[in-house]
């Protein structure tokens, strides 16, 4: 018998995915989606993050990082152009939460079983730090900007969940080749950099963001248009 992280549910992420394509800010649909059909991707994670020494201390230890996300205040006393800084500008404007997420992520997956250790930990963890890569990656968070950093989050997972996500927004951007070519180069910039669920984010939030795009090979942000939710909608009404 298949074990409970390693289930594939491709009828209640096809569900889902019906449901974000119509409405992008319906965030706990992302989450239903990605328990639906992560498989043994979170095992993967777990196995490679067990073969480097970092990977091994923070498997073992465990760490609940929104401890230090939700500490504004110890973020905003950070160095200017640290990487915490980044990440508090980022939340601040796009009105998010490391919290917040946590509850989205607790709405789509209503009545979840929880995963064996470290497994949980590792789910959590990839849930966590998104916002951290949005810093790091340089994506703001809109439409475009979230399907690209999804992206480039498959190539560096091959989750499954994820690769429908992104296809969803491949589709959205049909006719619009400058947004496909941002979510395209996504991909590219993911297979570039440096392993990130691997990396010790607490210990580099007092750097600055550059020398942690540099140790991590991630490259300059790039620049594009924002695409939001309500221009999709929009266009869809006048077709």
């Amino acid at each position: 018998m298949a074990k409970s992280h390693t289930r594939i549910e491709l009828d209640r992420a096809l569900r889902a995915a019906r449901i974000l394509a119509a409405d992008p800010d319906d965030l706990p649909q992302v989450f239903t989606i990605i328990e639906a059909l992560s498989g043994g991707t979170l095992q993967r994670i777990a196995d490679r993050m067990a073969k480097s020494e970092t990977g091994r201390k923070l498997l073992a230890e465990r760490k609940d990082i929104v401890d230090v996300l939700a500490d504004r205040e110890a973020l905003a006393r950070l160095p200017e152009g640290s990487l915490g800084r980044a990440y508090l500008a980022f939340v601040e404007r796009e009105n998010i939460s490391a919290d917040g997420i946590r509850e989205a992520a607790v709405r789509g997956t209503t009545g979840r079983t929880p995963f064996p250790e470290p497994i949980e930990w590792v789910h959590g963890r990839m849930r966590d730090t998104h916002d951290l890569w949005h810093a790091a990656v340089g994506y703001q968070g809109d439409v475009l900007g979230e399907t690209a950093l999804l992206a480039f989050t498959l190539a560096q997972t091959y989750n499954p969940a994820i690769a429908l996500i992104v296809a969803i927004g491949l589709v959205k951007t049909l006719g619009k080749p400058e947004a496909r070519s941002v979510i395209l180069d996504g991909f590219r910039r993911g297979r570039k950099a440096a392993w990130l669920p691997e990396q010790d984010w607490a210990s580099m939030l007092a750097l600055p963001v550059d020398e942690v795009r540099r140790r991590l090979s991630l490259e300059a942000p790039p620049h594009y248009k924002r695409v939001n939710s309500t221009e999709l909608r929009a266009a869809a009404a006048a077709a």
